[in-house]
């Protein structure tokens, strides 16, 4: 007990202190009520920033609501203040100390709930359900994911009653004759499967996991290998629902053309997977995951803790089901997924393939796209005989189940976010890098890379992070500036790397859940390989700014940073010497 108040006493200290210091202007005002840091004013809801409505005969009328200015006061006085960052602060900050993920949430949304009400009993209850837990649950994105949640944990099921997973475990087990190769396996899946990152996690975890336990890998390193493949590859991805949301949030039509071009800049992303095979190849483990890895290789102990879905794992016996009862259902699913995720985006209304990618919905494409795997794998087990049909219905619930651990996080995870989002945290981001931007263009990537890690960590959004600061970006620089590609690539690779991070990001959330993993084992596991990269990372932004404010091309950066990295490996490994081994 008194160790425990030893941790959490100084850190909530220094929250309060930075609290204080920095809402100093929270209730400061100026010409345009948006624009102010602290501002109380927010878009009226009924008229926008127009300040007029139309009547029923189509006259334009003053709005009632903001008398023609086009805005409202907020109800909460802490709005676009630093207070707005402090609910996701506190739910990362208890769930690293107790490792206890669920109440962390609860404790933060709570907490926004609070500032948003002005401490009022009622108004946080009702803020908390209403507009936090119940709004995130029907949102029609949010539940289109937890449909393909629910129906992925349905086809692991029944691909695990099947004996597919048994006997493609048993092939692997021919094949695969080490660790390095199943981990280098598990990470060219990855690679391969850049379509969108939630269906990576899920796909390459319920793929790998009977090839990584055969070589006795931790399920720490396996959600680790899914985790660094999933968003890090999709953000350099041309095809991918990444792709589609950077696009989207880029102004004036450009937002694909401006991917293209951003990617040899993503050095997060680029150097995460350089660092990963860097470490497989070399045998380096560091911190938590050292001792993870120690146990799986001496122990037979994959979890070193909690498995928080033991009551999931129902796997058919060994002689039973062949690769292909694995394989096909896969090769489908990605299939259906693509082909969902196209037509949400219009290609069979006559759009071509990279726009109707682009414009795609992950949500819907990935509901139906599964719906029809699921359809199919139900039918081809039927046609082998594999199960009977009763036996195939009881994996529905069954990996309904098995998927309610990763359903709670996520609820909870989006609940928090929609908290921060209701106190005007992207504002006052907004406001902060806009101040901190003139005079130092030399080092706008690594403060831009800086703010975009800390904003996905604390609201454990990338494409929330993408929202606020790619707008931004372009508003500093003309497109044309060779720093503006640098800073927008920043952008990415910050979002990327404070979501790699954050114990509330979905991907992290889904990774875990990919890899069956306890999540806050997941999370204190991976910040150290995450933390190392985002240095190199930094430093490699802050090269490639000098580069292009001296005339030189930015994109010497990407070789002098996978030198650092492959630099800072090779000290790690001479430093621990043959703990690696």
């Amino acid at each position: 007990m008194r160790t425990l108040k030893r941790r959490v006493l100084p850190l909530l200290a220094v929250v309060f202190l930075l609290c204080g210091a920095l809402s100093v202007t929270a209730f400061a005002a100026g010409e345009d009520p948006t624009e102010a840091t602290g501002t109380k004013m927010i878009e009226c809801p009924d008229c926008g920033a127009a300040g007029i409505v139309l009547s029923e005969e189509g006259e334009a009328v003053s709005c009632d609501a903001c008398g023609g200015s086009g805005y409202v006061e907020s109800p909460t006085r802490f709005f676009n203040t630093f207070w707005s960052l402090l609910p996701p602060i506190i739910a990362i900050a208890l769930a690293l100390i107790t490792k206890e993920v669920y109440s962390s949430l609860f404790i933060g949304i709570l907490v926004g709930g609070l500032l948003y009400s002005n401490f009022s009993f009622e108004a946080t209850v009702l803020h908390v359900f209403n507009s936090g837990i119940v709004a995130s649950v029907t949102d029609s994105y949010n539940m289109g994911i937890l449909i393909f949640l629910v129906i992925l944990g349905a086809m692991v099921c029944l691909m695990n009653k099947a004996g597919g997973s048994a006997a493609f475990g048993r092939w692997a087990k021919e094949h695969i004759k080490s660790r390095v190769g199943a981990q280098l396996t598990s990470v060219l899946l990855g690679v391969l499967i850049f379509i969108d990152d939630y269906f990576n996690c899920l796909t390459v975890g319920s793929v790998m996991r009977p090839i990584t336990d055969k070589q006795n890998i931790s399920r720490a390193k396996l959600a680790y290998i899914i985790d660094a493949t999933a968003a890090p590859v999709c953000i350099i991805a041309p095809i991918s629902s990444w792709a589609a949301a950077v696009a989207a949030f880029a102004e004036d039509g450009q937002g694909f053309n401006l991917f293209l071009r951003a990617i040899p800049y993503n050095y997060y992303a680029l150097l995460t997977i350089v660092m990963m095979v860097g470490m497989i190849v070399m045998r380096i483990e560091f911190g938590p995951m050292a001792r993870y890895e120690k146990n799986a290789i001496e122990n037979g102990d994959l979890f070193s803790g909690s498995n928080p879905y033991a009551g999931a794992a129902d796997d058919a016996p060994e002689d039973k089901g062949t690769v292909l009862d694995l394989v096909l259902p896969v090769v489908v699913l990605i299939i259906c997924c693509v082909i969902g995720m196209i037509y949400s985006g219009g290609f069979f209304e006559g759009e071509g393939f990279i726009t109707a990618f682009s414009n795609s919905d992950a949500s819907v494409g990935l509901m139906l796209g599964s719906a029809f795997a699921l359809v199919f794998t139900l039918i081809y087990y039927l046609i082998r005989r594999s199960m009977s049909f009763r036996d195939m219905m009881g994996c529905i619930p069954e990996g309904f189940k098995a998927m309610v651990p990763a359903i709670m996080i996520l609820t909870f995870a989006w609940s928090l976010k929609a908290m921060t989002d209701s106190l005007g945290a992207k504002f006052f981001v907004r406001d902060f890098v806009r101040t901190s931007a003139s005079g130092v263009q030399m080092l706008l990537p690594v403060i831009v890379f800086a703010i975009g890690c800390l904003l996905a960590f604390a609201t454990g959004t990338s494409w929330g992070t993408f929202g606020i600061l790619i707008p931004i970006v372009q508003n500093v620089f003309s497109m044309d500036n060779p720093m503006a590609i640098v800073c927008i690539s920043a952008c990415m690779a910050g979002a990327v790397c404070g979501d790699h991070c954050s114990p509330i990001s979905d991907t992290t959330i889904m990774a875990s859940a990919g890899a069956q993993c306890d999540h806050v084992n997941h999370v204190s596991t991976q910040l150290p390989y995450a933390i190392t990269c985002a240095v190199v990372s930094g430093v490699t932004y802050l090269i490639a700014g000098i580069l292009v404010h001296v005339g030189l091309p930015g994109i010497i950066g990407l070789p002098i940073g996978i030198a650092l990295m492959l630099a800072a490996l090779l000290c790690m490994k001479m430093v621990l010497g043959q703990k690696t081994a």
